[in-house]
């Protein structure tokens, strides 16, 4: 297990070294495994990377993310520009159904709604504004819906593990119903948890994720 000196100097390199941020205004601590992000980020975009590079360190067993938003030029992007701009983007990804996805704009946090076939294309419409300027938050309402069977589900989602090199499968346990994938047993990385739960939510018909794994020391 490493150390938390370690661990805070190893979640330090890879900020600095990660496109997208800036390491220099990010500040690192560990304790006990759990890694906690502090300062500013001119983006949300930003802050979630941040997240993501820090979770992808071995030996962080969770994160605290306590990055402040302080997007530049946020006075000029109301609610009525964000929203527009909302629209405007997704209707130019090709990934996503036409006039699939409904945008609100409240404060500065957007809040998508509707409808989509598949799991990715509800991340895809999510990742589209979270860059928008002034975006203090996205609210991810979009609903999955695809006719596929619970058990379908299931085998699909223990393909993928099986095929997957960070997850051992004999360890992950998966159950399904409705759409609804509850994952158990133990990983022995949040590394390999992700990697687990990615798999899943790549199964087409998936609606919701109960995660239920547990990161061994």
């Amino acid at each position: 297990m490493r150390s938390d000196k370690d661990l805070q100097l190893g979640v330090v390199k890879a900020l600095e070294s990660q496109a997208g941020v800036n390491g220099a205004q990010i500040g690192v601590t560990a304790q006990h495994g759990i890694v906690t992000l502090i300062g500013r980020v001119g983006a949300l975009r930003e802050k979630w990377i941040a997240e993501k590079t820090a979770r992808q360190i071995w030996g962080v067993r969770g994160i605290a993310n306590e990055l402040a938003l302080e997007p530049d030029g946020a006075s000029a992007c109301n609610d009525t520009s964000i929203a527009g701009a909302a629209v405007n983007t997704l209707s130019w990804n090709s990934a996503l159904p036409p006039d699939s996805i409904q945008v609100t704009v409240r404060d500065r946090w957007v809040t998508l709604t509707g409808t989509v076939p598949w799991q990715f294309q509800r991340e895809a419409a999510e990742t589209s504004v979270t860059h928008l300027c002034g975006v203090k938050g996205v609210t991810n309402a979009i609903a999955v819906k695809a006719p596929v069977r619970a058990e379908d589900v299931r085998h699909r989602i223990e393909e993928a593990f099986k095929g997957n090199a960070e997850v051992d499968a004999t360890r992950v346990f998966v159950e399904a119903h409705d759409g609804t994938v509850v994952l158990k047993g133990t990983v022995h990385s949040l590394a390999e948890r992700t990697a687990a739960e990615n798999a899943a939510w790549a199964a087409p018909g998936v609606i919701a994720i109960h995660d239920q794994l547990v990161v061994a020391s």
